[in-house]
């Protein structure tokens, strides 16, 4: 099963593109084809959510090229969690993020 993480935002048109953005980059870095999967948005409580599926290809590269070093957590799934939010935001997104499946 690919790991699966859940973002949110309060404002989803103005995130999208730049999570977009984002992901399509980290595929180029990582040379992996279709590494990721956004899946469809839901509303709750003025906050819009919205899952990312990363592939275990994708992960795999992540986790033996060192791309995840410096980032906190005990185990594996914090480390992910952490880079990917970093990663995120080091491209201008302030979502927030959770470890759904890991």
């Amino acid at each position: 099963m690919n790991p699966l993480f859940q973002l949110s935002t309060r404002s989803y048109d103005k995130e999208i593109p730049i999570i977009k953005s984002a992901l399509e980059q980290l595929e180029k870095e990582c040379n992996a084809k279709n590494g990721y999967v956004i899946e469809e948005p839901f509303q709750k409580f003025g906050w819009t959510f919205f899952n990312i599926q990363i592939s275990e290809e994708m992960v795999g590269i992540i986790e033996k090229s060192g791309m995840m070093e410096g980032a906190l957590g005990y185990r594996i799934g914090e480390q992910m969690t952490n880079f990917i939010g970093h990663y995120l935001e080091t491209k201008g997104s302030s979502v927030r993020i959770k470890k759904i499946d890991y």
